[in-house]
């Protein structure tokens, strides 16, 4: 049994995990009842920056506020670039990289669309 490429970036190397499908070369994950039967008149959830633009996985972003790392004294200045954002569900939607301070997640209410 084959199973189905990713809707994202439409990659062959997808995998399973438990109820999960998950594409190796962008991350996106998707349950496998979602691919089998997508949903109509389920609404998409939007996510939107500060200043009310639309946020999509892969965007760049800024911040638009000093952030204080949560148990650490480092902060991540007003203005640092993030590239290739992912789009998640929770009250911290974007996963992220920050050069030099590693893996983290953020709330879109504090960055801007670059």
């Amino acid at each position: 049994m084959s199973l189905p490429p990713c809707p994202e970036c439409q990659s062959a190397f997808t995998y399973e995990d438990g109820d999960l499908l998950i594409c190796p070369e962008c991350a996106h994950e998707w349950s496998r009842h979602t691919a089998l039967a997508p949903a109509a008149d389920e609404p998409q959830k939007t996510w939107k920056d500060a200043f009310g633009n639309l946020l999509a996985n892969g965007d760049s972003v800024t911040l638009v506020k000093d952030l204080k790392l949560k148990g650490s004294s480092s902060v991540i200045k007003v203005g640092t670039k993030v590239r290739n954002i992912r789009l998640v569900e929770g009250d911290h939607d974007i996963d992220c990289r920050i050069e030099g301070m590693g893996a983290m997640q953020l709330k879109s209410a504090f960055v801007r669309k670059s």
